[in-house]
């Protein structure tokens, strides 16, 4: 791929991919995150794919969504310049809930820093627990 073909980061080093629906346009996304951050990018969906065998997958707003077909999005997750953040769109309902708070009620959060160890058997939960609660149509 050369340099032109590349996609442009965005602020944090967010990739600006477009959008697109299923597994191709999140790959995408995955593979244009810079530097360590794709290596979680990569973990994070293969333990999605490992809770959820069945996940829907889209592109949207510059970040890769994890659902099921028509019946809308359960987490996603975006390059920040420190970190790599999930978002859990009904996290608040989660046990334990993600330590993070929003300004939205319900989304909780948790940023993955380039030293942290992943918590895979907590992540597989939380995993788990959101695909089973009601959707989030965009």
């Amino acid at each position: 791929m050369t340099d032109r073909n590349k996609p442009k980061l965005l602020s944090g080093g967010n990739p600006q991919i477009p959008k697109g629906e299923g597994n191709g346009p999140v790959q995408d996304y995955i593979a244009a995150m810079p530097g360590w951050k794709r290596k979680v990018g990569e973990r994070l969906d293969t333990l999605i794919e490992r809770a959820i065998p069945d996940v829907h997958k889209a592109v949207k707003w510059n970040q890769p969504f994890y659902g099921h077909q028509d019946e809308g999005w359960f987490l996603s997750f975006r390059c920040y310049t420190h970190y790599v953040q999930i978002s859990f769109l009904n996290g608040a309902s989660l046990d334990p809930v993600p330590p993070k708070a929003s300004k939205h009620a319900e989304v909780r959060y948790l940023d993955i820093r380039e030293d942290d160890e992943l918590d895979e058997d907590r992540l597989l939960s939380w995993f788990t627990q959101a695909s089973k609660l009601p959707g989030e149509k965009m």
